[in-house]
């Protein structure tokens, strides 16, 4: 991959500094996009955008050190495009100077987020060399030695969103430390393990020493700890990666040991422990030093769930993307999506979690994990935390869950994603996160009451794993973070989502602590996330019109209440008669109970 080092610079295309310069000053205004605090225009050029919905539409493409931006010119079919520059997976040369054939000439831009654009150019005067190689630096610049755009953005917002996720809050929040459990601050220089965060939570009665000598015998010394406790039976969900077992069937009684003090913190009678792989996966780990948990492991009962690796999830949602854009064939529709045999692994992805929910629920502590622990484990230990604590269903907790179990427990997300590196091919590519968050939406849809945030908070979590605006979802593991001073140079996410918090916001919710969500993890349950995966389709309808006409009513609502409310106010004062203190007393009661009453309607669903 390439060097993720920030090299700052005012402009990257430092060798031809003073030419932008004066191309700038001949570029026309642009009305239709506010650039961001740190967003410069590097060049405009007329264009032909080869619309897969609309044909060959001329107009004019506007590329920044964020976005590449196009508007067409012709006013009856008026087509805008804004794309993030780190959302451009791909940009090749379509054709040559000797291609025949109208709009033949030009280039071919594969985006991370489920679209293609295909631009044309006269073929005279190498027209594209110097929009191709722009395009080519500004949307890989870790591959140019150049910072991501994450370091160069000047947004400024009122809550800082790296204040959101504070660890020692949250185990407090969950009723640790006890006499069970105990934090240890063992990683603070991440010497136990460089993709682990610095605080955790292991069980009382291991030593400082067990738990390194446990981490010489877990893949890349990734230890089982708690992520999630059962306040009333005490049960936890532990992450950890797989043991180094090995061809030999390697033994390490510290390891025994230690998942037996995880078993015994709150009297399981069997630990579970969960290997998210294929059985046979796991048995071909055992050649590269891998493996699985055997019979030596005392009081301790094995389940593998099934769920295939980064590379298989990487064709599935490939061949999604080629049943979805530009078109959907319709007449062969069920058979094409049943062949990408996505849905088949979102369904295997939920019954695990369910699986773990359950037997948590249940009083029986769980251990979880794949071969790293740090791309499956992720999804399960969160999805099941999802199901199992309402608190990580409000727009919040959801954040916190997020920084938590994907970004503060090592989810590569440079390595996933490739933020600003040109390597597209990498094998490393896979879209882990994407699925979960697709998961996530998945209980919305069959818990439309449950959680505090919308499909928006979903999309736009997303929309920015790609873009390279925020720090969030920048680099492979915590460690790094710390090195490349993200939380000091960058902005947070959460920044941009408490700075408009209604639009996250589910008009259905309902607040239920306690209840355990088990969602219905089958096909005929399933559903393509549509207003995602095929939103660029401009056939597609993007907003729900029942959550719509409830919006309206809402707020239809709250502006009678404010008339009332100033009607209360216009009597109590034009009441001369009311001098006494209880009479006082009593309009005050009559002016607010209304209000009070009406403030907490609920339409049920």
């Amino acid at each position: 991959m390439a060097s993720p080092i920030p090299v700052y610079n005012s402009n990257p295309l430092d060798t031809n500094n003073a030419s932008t310069s004066r191309e700038s000053l001949k570029m026309e205004p642009l009305e239709d996009v506010v650039l961001l605090p740190g967003e410069e225009r590097v060049i405009d050029k007329d264009i032909i955008y080869i619309c897969p919905f609309s044909g060959a539409l001329k107009g004019k493409v506007f590329i920044t050190n964020y976005r590449l931006y196009f508007k067409s010119s012709d006013e009856d079919s008026a087509v805008a495009l804004n794309v993030p520059l780190g959302a451009i997976s791909r940009v090749e040369k379509m054709g040559g100077a000797s291609s025949r054939g109208e709009n033949s000439y030009g280039l071919d831009i594969a985006c991370k987020d489920m679209r293609n654009l295909r631009f044309a150019l006269k073929q005279e005067g190498h027209s594209r060399r110097d929009i191709f190689e722009i395009l080519f630096r500004y949307a890989f610049p870790l591959s140019h030695r150049q910072p991501l755009f994450a370091y160069l953005s000047q947004e400024k917002y009122e809550e800082n969103g790296w204040d959101v996720y504070k660890p020692i809050e949250e185990f407090r929040r969950q009723g640790l430390p006890n006499e069970k459990w105990r934090i240890t601050f063992i990683n603070k220089n991440y010497e136990l393990c460089d993709t682990y965060p610095t605080i955790l939570a292991v069980p009382f009665k291991a030593t400082e020493e067990d738990l390194r000598r446990v981490a010489s015998f877990r893949s890349r010394g990734r230890i089982p700890v708690l992520s999630w406790i059962h306040r009333e039976n005490q049960a936890v969900i532990t992450r950890c990666s797989q043991p180094l077992v090995g061809m030999s069937g390697k033994r390490n009684k510290d390891d025994e040991r230690y998942l037996d003090l995880v078993r015994e913190a709150n009297s399981t009678v069997k630990l579970i422990i969960y290997d998210a792989r294929p059985n046979v996966n796991a048995v071909a780990n055992k050649a590269t030093g891998g493996g699985y948990e055997g019979d030596e492991y005392q009081n301790t009962e094995l389940v593998f769930l099934d769920i295939h690796n980064i590379h298989v999830m990487r064709e599935s949602l490939k061949k999604l993307k080629d049943i979805v854009y530009p078109n959907v064939e319709e007449s062969h529709w069920l058979s094409s999506l049943e062949s990408t045999h996505w849905l088949e692994h979102i369904k295997l992805v939920l019954s695990g979690a369910i699986q773990i929910a359950d037997k948590v629920a249940g009083g029986t502590s769980v251990v979880v994990h794949c071969s790293d622990g740090w791309d499956r484990t992720a999804q399960l230990s969160s999805l099941a935390m999802l199901m199992l604590d309402s608190h990580y269903r409000t727009l919040r907790g959801f954040q916190v869950l997020l920084e938590k179990e994907w970004i503060s427990f090592g989810h590569k997300f440079a390595s996933r994603i490739g933020h600003g590196d040109k390597n597209h091919a990498d094998q490393d590519r896979s879209p882990i996160f994407v699925q979960f968050i697709d998961c996530v939406w998945q209980m919305t849809k069959q818990f439309p009451t449950a959680f505090e945030f919308n499909e928006h908070l979903l999309v736009i979590v997303l929309d920015h794993l790609y873009s390279c605006r925020f720090g969030t979802f920048l680099y492979n593991c915590e460690s790094a973070r710390d090195q490349y001073e993200v939380k000091l140079k960058t902005v947070s996410l959460w920044s941009l989502v408490s700075s408009n918090r209604e639009r996250y916001l589910n008009a259905f919710y309902t607040p239920e602590s306690g209840r355990v969500l088990y969602p219905v993890a089958s096909m005929r349950h399933l559903e393509l996330w549509v207003t995602y995966y095929i939103r660029w389709n401009p056939r597609i309808r993007q907003q729900n019109p029942v959550e719509q006409r409830y919006k309206e009513l809402l707020a239809i609502r709250n502006e009678y209440l404010k008339k009332l409310e100033e009607l209360q106010l216009s009597d109590s004062s034009s009441s001369p008669h009311l001098t006494n203190t209880s009479a006082s007393n009593a309009s005050l009661t009559a002016t607010t109970t209304p209000s009070h009453q009406y403030t907490h309607l609920n339409t049920q669903f």
